[in-house]
């Protein structure tokens, strides 16, 4: 009788929790299993930074001797001219194949900065020509109810990237982030955070099918505006899966010697005086001041903070983790907020979507 029952009860399953073991089994297939020793394993403490954390060294402003102010590096120009070569491409396939990449975006709550971001996705996606899909979700919507629609995204042919906008609310706990990714098809991570990709590109040796937006178009954006990355000294700020981790581990991959602040670095103004790139990735309004930026350094300004403005048209306005007034009395070249990150993040997420339906479609 157990026999019989059990195809049943597997059948009887939600769908997203047979992707999930599903998920399990390959993994386990690549590599033996990790038993976790709890002795070698520290505290999950938050990455919680504030505007006071740990400004104990509070050296005067260097400032730079010259009259010039640092170079602003325009993201939006450079995300542009990316933005337009894969609107070309898209075009190419559709005229060949009849076919065009699709992206679907799944929004969980009501998050200022995610708003922003997803509407921007939807505007450069219809731009470039993908089909582009939907689904918003309430904050208190169920673990469920996301997975499910991350399944059905998983088994449309003419989706080619999906991504779950994070962070994800955190009410009550009740949304798993880790296994939602999981459910993810990793021919369709285009935001690159399922776990193989990570672990990819932390090993040597290894490509992930997708490097993470946002660290990826950090690093587009440094070397298409010349900026030596090898050899030099790179301070990141933040431990983010989103953006710290994987910041720092391309900036590893192109040869830099890199260091990684956090809510628990002792003076992290003094270390990140020491950087030559500079990449904050915080989430404080304006953590960065003037003095901790070494004369001549490279600012990558990845935070995106909404203030309340009520003459925006929105409400609000969206201002970087660096003071930006100061850094550029200091640094030789920064990113602004907004227009510098945010549109190269959106670059990069259509690259990627357009690599996932080039594969699918076997088209070069």
């Amino acid at each position: 009788m157990r026999g019989r029952l059990v195809p049943i009860l597997a059948a009887l399953q939600p769908i997203w929790l047979r992707r999930c073991f599903q998920t399990t089994s390959t993994l386990r297939s690549f590599s033996n299993q990790i038993i976790k020793s709890p002795s070698l394993l520290s505290l999950d403490l938050a990455d919680s930074w504030s505007s006071t954390s740990k400004q104990s060294d509070s050296s005067p402003i260097q400032e730079n001797t010259n009259n010039w102010t640092a170079k602003i590096i325009d993201g939006k120009a450079i995300a542009e001219g990316i933005r337009s070569r894969i609107a070309s491409e898209v075009s190419r396939m559709k005229e060949l194949i009849g076919q065009v990449p699709g992206l679907a975006v799944i929004l969980v709550g009501q998050r200022r900065d995610s708003e922003t971001y997803v509407r921007n996705k939807t505007i450069a996606s219809e731009e470039v020509g993908f089909k582009f899909k939907m689904i918003v979700f309430p904050e208190n919507c169920t673990e469920c109810e996301v997975c499910n629609a991350l399944c059905r995204f998983n088994e449309d042919p003419s989706i080619h990237g999906i991504l779950v906008q994070l962070p994800l609310p955190q009410l009550e706990q009740h949304l798993d982030e880790a296994k939602i990714l999981n459910v993810i098809s990793l021919e369709k991570d285009v935001d690159g955070f399922h776990p193989l990709n990570i672990g990819n590109l932390a090993m040597q040796g290894m490509e992930p099918l997708f490097v993470p937006c946002t660290p990826k178009g950090c690093i587009e954006l440094l070397l298409q505006s010349g900026v030596e990355i090898m050899g030099k000294k790179a301070v990141v700020i933040g431990r983010s899966n989103i953006v710290g981790l994987p910041t720092s581990l391309l900036l590893q991959r192109h040869h830099a010697t890199v260091t990684v602040l956090h809510a628990f670095t002792k003076n992290p103004e003094k270390i990140a005086r020491e950087a030559d790139i500079l990449v904050s990735a915080a989430g404080v309004p304006n953590l960065v001041r003037g003095s901790w930026v070494k004369p001549g350094a490279v600012i990558v300004d990845v935070g995106t903070n909404p203030i309340e403005d009520r003459r925006s048209e929105h409400g609000y306005r969206l201002i970087g983790d660096v003071c930006f007034k100061e850094a550029t009395r200091i640094a030789s070249a920064i990113t602004p907020v907004p227009g510098g990150v945010g549109p190269m993040t959106v670059a990069m997420l259509l690259c990627n979507t357009l690599e996932s339906a080039k594969h699918a479609f076997n088209f070069t």
